[in-house]
């Protein structure tokens, strides 16, 4: 991959880690989708999954509730919930909470819902008390492929959620996996990965690759700037824009 993923097994810890999570907070989830990807020919491009197959971006079901947030970085916890039934295993709810505590900060929890035919989209699972308990713990934003209530209340809080929409209430529901991969809307997280989430989804990618994911996606975005600034020049037509892809290299996914 050349000089620009030469780092992606001398990740930073600490201080430089937290400075590089809140540095990628300036770009969007789709800049990092596309440096941590697989596009042919791209020097900048990871190459740690499958474009289309690789499970690490979530799909359209999920809508961004607070967008005026922005971008949102932080590593992934994780959480299983569903309705409550007597043949399934439910945790203590305290467990949940210790395995946040031991995530590194800040946190983005990423939580599956499965729940019985009829009820995925009457379970106001996260409220206003859950989003306060989380928040107070470092977490940041949560990820789930259910809905969310009590938006009035949460907005305040300034915490980000990805979810499938808003409800207004929910029936008995058990807590019944932590710190185990999960899949929400098509994007597969383990706990300890980074989660990236702006107004148009999530993406993730493992912590060790902070370094080159910051380098790469500011190349990236280098390389855009660049190839943008032909179109504003002064008597842009299209024979002057063949003409230069004719001399180019196309460098930008």
């Amino acid at each position: 991959m050349g000089g620009l993923t030469s780092m992606a097994k001398a990740t930073g810890k600490g201080g430089e880690d937290q400075r590089i999570i809140e540095e990628l907070r300036k770009f969007d989830t789709a800049t990092i989708c596309n440096v941590v990807a697989t596009y042919g020919g791209s020097d900048i491009c990871l190459t740690l999954y499958d474009a289309w197959y690789g499970e690490y971006y979530t799909d359209s079901t999920l809508r961004s509730i607070y967008p005026e947030l922005g971008p949102l970085c932080g590593y992934a916890a994780t959480a299983w919930y569903s309705d409550t039934k007597a043949d399934n295993t439910k945790l203590d709810d305290w467990s949940l909470f210790d395995h946040i505590d031991r995530q590194k900060k800040p946190v983005i929890l990423v939580a599956k819902q499965t729940c019985s035919p009829g009820l995925e989209n009457r379970v106001g699972l996260f409220g206003g008390n859950m989003t306060t308990e989380f928040k107070s713990i470092g977490v940041r934003g949560v990820v789930t492929d259910g809905p969310m209530r009590d938006y009035v209340e949460i907005k305040p809080m300034k915490f980000q959620y990805l979810a499938s929409g808003m409800t207004s209430g929910h029936g008995p529901l058990q807590l019944r996996g932590v710190g185990i991969p999960v899949t929400v809307a098509g994007m597969t997280v383990a706990p300890g990965d980074v989660i990236h989430v702006d107004q148009c989804g999530a993406c993730k990618f493992p912590a060790e690759y902070l370094p080159d994911v910051l380098k790469n996606a500011t190349e990236l975005l280098r390389r855009e700037k660049k190839y943008q600034a032909k179109f504003h020049e002064s008597g842009f037509t299209l024979k002057r824009w063949k003409e230069l892809a004719a001399k180019e290299k196309k460098d930008i996914v």
